[in-house]
């Protein structure tokens, strides 16, 4: 059973030159700032964490999807790709369990003149650090408490880590975005308290955007909650945005 803590999947190593790999398919970004744009998604196995929300249940698993080579992998990226793709999405489950290999298919995808893309939830600096320098579109997201992401004693050590994340970003010089999801039953005070805190590590000028994503088909904020969010980033952010999966209405996967 996979547990809540934060570094459930150190015992659940993949061996050197290889990964767990659910899927690569084209689709239509849904998501951030970028949504619209044309995107290959690279989907990793195996998650640590817990969001409530999450829909993509069946990559948690470690031993979820297939083994390959990282050669494999190089291979079916280039056998998949389509023409006018802007972007390739590293995501999951959760990148960052299998670092070593998200860095040696971002390289490979560079080298093929394509931007990279990190789909991550921040949960792990250390290896956040060592794959930043290979992605050149770079998201931090920032979970709140009622998402169950963890329990309640890791959640500290959680959003340290994003912070730290975000921090590394600035200084990288890479203008991330941020992404918040909330839900109905997201607290206000502790929303603010989060925004205070972002704007404490990055000054406006130094992010591309900050995206308040309503959770999807689980305790979705009504319109009224939203706005209050919305407000809450306004005075120090003027580019706030609310955009839902917009993927999700049009049936793109």
């Amino acid at each position: 059973m996979i547990k809540r803590g934060m570094r459930h999947e150190s015992r659940q190593k993949t061996a050197v030159g290889r990964v767990r790999l659910n899927e690569i398919f084209t689709s239509i970004e849904g998501e951030g700032i970028l949504f619209g744009t044309k995107t290959m998604f690279v989907r990793l196995a195996g998650c640590p964490l817990k969001c409530r929300w999450c829909d993509t249940t069946y990559a948690i698993p470690m031993d979820s999807g297939a083994d390959y080579s990282i050669d494999e992998v190089k291979a079916l990226i280039a056998r998949e790709l389509q023409p006018n793709t802007y972007k390739v999405n590293f995501t999951g489950g959760e990148p960052l369990v299998q670092h070593e290999a998200v860095i040696e298919l971002a390289k490979f995808v560079r080298e093929k003149g394509l931007r990279t893309y990190l789909e991550s939830a921040c949960h792990d600096s250390s290896r956040f650090s060592k794959v930043l320098p290979f992605i050149d579109i770079c998201k931090i997201e920032f979970k709140m408490r009622d998402s169950g992401v963890v329990d309640k004693k890791s959640y500290p050590a959680l959003l340290k880590s994003e912070l730290e994340c975000l921090k590394m970003a600035v200084q990288g010089g890479k203008k991330p975005y941020i992404k918040v999801v909330v839900t109905n039953s997201s607290d206000l005070e502790e929303f603010k308290e989060l925004v205070s805190k972002i704007f404490t590590v990055a000054n406006p000028v130094d992010i591309a955007g900050f995206i308040i994503q309503p959770s999807f088909d689980t305790d979705e904020p009504v319109l009224d909650r939203l706005l209050a969010f919305y407000d809450a980033v306004y005075p120090s952010y003027e580019h706030v945005r609310i955009v839902p999966q917009l993927h999700k209405f049009i049936g793109a996967r």
